[in-house]
């Protein structure tokens, strides 16, 4: 199910819960019901409860949001990295720069293929994937050279290795949800709270009162949602995870 479906979902659901309350309610009103009536102090409440809701929900949007950007800012540093790392061996002997590159290319290959699914159901990075960065790392580290121009180009290629792994280290460790259940929990149930208090200005079934009711329901569902799909900082779908690896390496997708 892609996640517009889901989005669509939530927000029918919510607008016909509130639609049906408000129906409900209605027919049990009696005659003699004055909707003017409503105390001021639960109108100054409702606004009050809004308000901070609003700020609530803006700081967990801002949050996600930041959080997402720190996740692609590291895909992108650890594939930059690892390109630098096969461009630059240009300058080595054949026989180590084709060891280098096919090893770059087994890590990109599996982190891309496999690991990024592991990583995205079990918010950690595989065993395989630390074994395959590690060997790149000893094919760079164990040439020793013997020209000037190799000898220049070695300490970045080590560099550029270790911010591969800084980087990897990174996405690891950031891989979990960004937002705490307890917080999930304040923003149940603070919607749940934000829509109810609607009712308690006795809305009644004109056209204008409904569109009004179901379009703030609507939107409530639908920022949850956005902090939801958000709340995954390497996103849902591996292949839009992978698009940083395979983007460097085209003969690799």
């Amino acid at each position: 199910m892609s996640d517009w479906l889901v989005l669509a979902i939530a927000m029918a659901a919510a607008c016909a819960v509130v639609l049906t309350i408000v129906a409900i309610n209605h027919r049990r009103l009696g005659d003699d019901d004055d909707p003017s009536e409503t105390p001021d102090v639960i109108e100054y409440m409702t606004m009050m409860i809004g308000v901070v809701y609003a700020i609530v929900l803006g700081l967990a949007i801002a949050g996600v949001w930041e959080a997402r950007g720190g996740a692609e800012d590291t895909l992108h540093r650890e594939t930059q990295a690892l390109h630098e790392v096969r461009q630059r061996v240009q300058v080595y002997p054949a026989d180590v720069r084709d060891q280098v590159r096919d090893d770059v290319d087994a890590y990109v290959s599996y982190v891309a293929h496999t690991e990024l699914p592991y990583m995205l159901a079990h918010g950690e990075n595989t065993r395989r994937g630390s074994e395959l960065l590690d060997k790149v790392r000893r094919d760079v580290t164990g040439f020793e050279p013997r020209t000037p121009l190799a000898n220049q180009a070695y300490q970045p290629i080590v560099d550029q290795v270790a911010a591969a792994d800084d980087a990897r280290t990174a996405r690891g460790d950031n891989a979990g949800p960004t937002m705490p259940g307890v917080v999930w929990f304040g923003l149940v149930v603070g919607a749940l709270v934000a829509v109810g208090l609607i009712f308690s200005l006795q809305i009644r079934r004109s056209r204008r009162e409904l569109l009004l009711a179901g379009l703030y329901s609507a939107l409530i569902a639908f920022l949850l949602f956005l902090i939801w799909d958000l709340d995954a900082p390497f996103g849902r779908d591996a292949a839009e995870a992978a698009a940083s690896f395979t983007g460097l390496f085209p003969h690799l997708g």
